[in-house]
């Protein structure tokens, strides 16, 4: 998932650059700054005992697995949001960079999706997270070892610079389409550094 923020960015302009993320915390998954009121964070809807994170510079190499223990219930739709925003003047500002998915069960592994190129094609037991997706508890979503590498290229137009974050929120839905308090929010900080 910490690669979600890198192909969000973009811009329209004859010129085009590449940048490195740098990564603020080594956990990488940190709590919201401003969560939704009663969500949860990454640590208390996943357990990554089993996650294999190795950092490498610029590139992290992950493998195993990580077991969902978000306690919602097997019927509930999730929407997904996932909004990049920057660091300016002493507060977070956001961005034109965002985007959002009212059903992200149905489509974690659609292949036009982002988060399936950076993500979700790596998970080896599919279909049983297409059947339970990670809103049943005890849902083990095993990966084949990849690599990430924290580059984002050829971007266009105004040159990125400073602190930004990925804000990902997960809400479950129950079949009443009311949403229910529990939902996940987290954030990934990195600071943008040209490299070109």
């Amino acid at each position: 998932m910490r690669t979600l923020m890198l192909f969000v960015f973009g811009f329209a302009s004859s010129w085009a650059a590449d940048y490195e993320l740098l990564l603020e915390d080594s956990d990488i998954f940190s709590p919201c700054t401003e969560p939704p009121p009663g969500s949860i964070g990454f640590h208390d809807a996943f357990d990554i005992s089993d996650l294999v994170i190795d950092q490498d510079m610029d590139v992290i190499h992950l493998s195993e697995s990580i077991t969902s223990i978000w306690d919602v219930e097997p019927t509930d739709r999730i929407s997904a949001r996932f909004a990049i925003m920057h660091y300016s003047r002493g507060s977070w500002e956001p961005t034109v960079f965002s985007m959002a998915t009212p059903d992200f069960c149905a489509s974690m592994f659609d292949e036009n999706q982002s988060w399936f190129k950076y993500w979700t094609k790596h998970i080896s037991n599919r279909d049983e997270v297409m059947e339970k997706c990670f809103k049943t508890r005890g849902t083990v979503l095993r990966h084949n070892p990849f690599d990430l590498q924290l580059r984002l290229t050829d971007i266009r137009g105004a040159t990125l610079s400073g602190r930004y974050k990925a804000v990902v929120t997960f809400e479950a839905v129950d079949e009443k389409d009311v949403p229910r308090r529990n939902s996940i929010c987290f954030e990934i900080r990195g600071e943008a550094e040209k490299i070109n």
